[in-house]
């Protein structure tokens, strides 16, 4: 089991506990940064906010290349380096070797390249991998096994278009490089929940991009699909609402996988945009074993467009999106009895 999922808590009666580690030292938070562990060390790194004026104030969207780190929930963050150059929604994926960060984008364009941070004995580094194949930014991922799994996204800023397609990348090779696998079945998609089980790599919901009333537009996207190799895709059970950028990979506690926030398009089109009430407080749950959804409880704190970390015993939510355009520094974090 990889590290996401190292806790699997069973049966299913525990308790779920929110908690908050230090804030992020960038006061007004950041949107799809890169998170993960290396040396035990929490890393978190890009992102992008409004340090002017807010969006519907005509502000300037800006991407950061910071990389923050923190040793352990008493201490406060450092800043330890940079990336290789300023980025964010891209996917992070924790390896034994450390945090490998998978294209993402600027305010210019979207980045097909890969590359691993690392943290030890006070050292930061920054090692190139294989590039995906296309540029790609606001996909989703996990590793099962020792495979990352790639899927959604698109290729180019605006929101035009999106991609239907899958990549892996099998890190027990010698040079491994990105091979291309069949397509999930459903409608192309950016800003899905992606999940690692044991059985396969899961993807849930995300929005296509469609024609509407003459511009393109979301559409919120239900439906859930695991992908097994050798066996294909399969569908799963629909969510019972969409899931829009919700913290990915999903957290797995008591052999279910936690939708945790996101946007559930409930308040989709909302003007004014400074008073958008935010983002969806009832988390989900899809249990592995029985293949059906429930819901899990409320949400103290609903975020959009950030990673999730298994860290320390704890699920790690850095950051993200409180509502269109408001970033928040918060650090959530979330736990269950009857992990060591």
């Amino acid at each position: 089991m990889i590290a996401l999922t190292a806790c699997s808590v069973r049966p299913t009666n525990h308790s779920l506990i929110w908690s908050q580690l230090p804030p992020l030292p960038d006061a007004l938070g950041v949107a799809g940064p890169f998170a993960g562990v290396s040396g035990g060390v929490l890393l978190v790194g890009g992102g992008a906010n409004f340090p002017g004026q807010m969006p519907w104030e005509g502000g300037k969207k800006v991407w950061h290349d910071e990389v923050y780190a923190l040793a352990d929930a008493k201490s406060s963050w450092k800043l330890v380096g940079k990336l290789p150059h300023p980025l964010a929604y891209g996917v992070s994926i924790t390896t034994p070797a450390g945090l490998i960060c998978i294209g993402g984008s600027d305010a210019d364009r979207h980045y097909g390249e890969v590359f691993r941070l690392g943290f030890a004995n006070g050292v930061f580094s920054v090692q190139p991998l294989a590039s995906l194949p296309t540029p790609l930014a606001n996909a989703a991922g996990a590793m099962v096994g020792e495979t990352i799994y790639i899927a959604g996204g698109s290729e180019k800023p605006g929101e035009l278009s999106a991609l239907n397609q899958c990549f892996a990348l099998d890190l027990a090779r010698t040079n491994p490089v990105w091979q291309t696998v069949p397509a999930c079945p459903g409608k192309a998609r950016i800003l899905p929940v992606a999940a690692a089980g044991e059985n396969g790599f899961y993807l849930f919901g995300g929005a296509a991009l469609e024609p509407t009333n003459g511009k393109i537009a979301r559409v919120y996207l239900q439906d859930a699909w695991r992908y097994e190799s050798g066996q294909g895709w399969q569908r799963l059970a629909d969510l019972p609402k969409p899931c829009v950028a919700g913290p990915t990979p999903a957290p797995e506690v008591d052999e279910s996988f936690l939708l945790i926030g996101g946007d559930d398009g409930s308040h989709a089109g909302f003007q004014p945009l400074e008073k958008h009430p935010g983002f969806a407080t009832e988390m989900l749950a899809y249990s592995v074993n029985t293949g059906r959804w429930r819901t899990n409880g409320t949400v103290p704190a609903p975020r959009a467009t950030l990673p999730t970390v298994f860290w320390q015993n704890r699920f790690v939510m850095p950051s993200g999106e409180m509502r269109p355009g408001v970033r928040s520094p918060e650090i959530w974090t979330l736990s269950a009895t009857g992990c060591p």
